[in-house]
């Protein structure tokens, strides 16, 4: 089984870059992890409606050049499908038993993802309603994508 992780804006945090490792070494016996980070785009103060929507097709555009066509798509968006650990665990097994054997997560930029890349995904998956820095959510996503394969295998994990 393959993860993807298409994220927009580089990581600049030294602990988050720790924590991150960690759980690629965690993964490891588990899938192949793929992490492709994409440059965001500079927003100029002030930017009104159409130069955000430019931005955001831009940062799509590179997402949707970099997606398999064979990948299952799952967006991160805050208007997403809420799930517990277990339910994601659950649409993981679902993806992999449909004859998926890829599938790709998207951290869109500052902005969000644009309507292309939405129309795309398979799926739109939300962590919160809160909004949280595209940097630590690549360190959340991956803690939670580790739990769910702790929890599809019936190992422990932390509760």
């Amino acid at each position: 089984m393959k993860i993807s992780l298409i994220c927009v804006g580089k990581l600049k945090e030294k602990y988050l870059s720790m924590g991150i490792d960690e759980y690629k070494k965690r993964l490891k016996r588990y899938c192949t992890l793929d992490i492709i980070e994409l440059p965001d785009e500079s927003i100029p103060d002030n930017a009104g409606f159409a130069i955000v929507e430019a931005i955001k097709k831009k940062e799509g555009d590179r997402i949707l050049k970099t997606l398999k066509s064979d990948s299952y798509c799952i967006a991160l968006v805050i208007k997403g499908n809420m799930l517990s650990s277990e339910e994601m665990a659950q649409q993981f097994e679902k993806i992999f038993i449909s004859g998926k054997s890829h599938i790709t997560l998207i951290i869109g930029g500052s902005l969000g993802l644009s309507d292309d890349v939405l129309s795309r995904a398979d799926y739109q998956l939300s962590f919160s309603k809160m909004t949280f820095p595209h940097q630590l959510m690549r360190l959340i996503l991956l803690e939670q994508i580790y739990r769910t394969y702790r929890i599809m295998n019936n190992e422990p994990y932390h509760k």
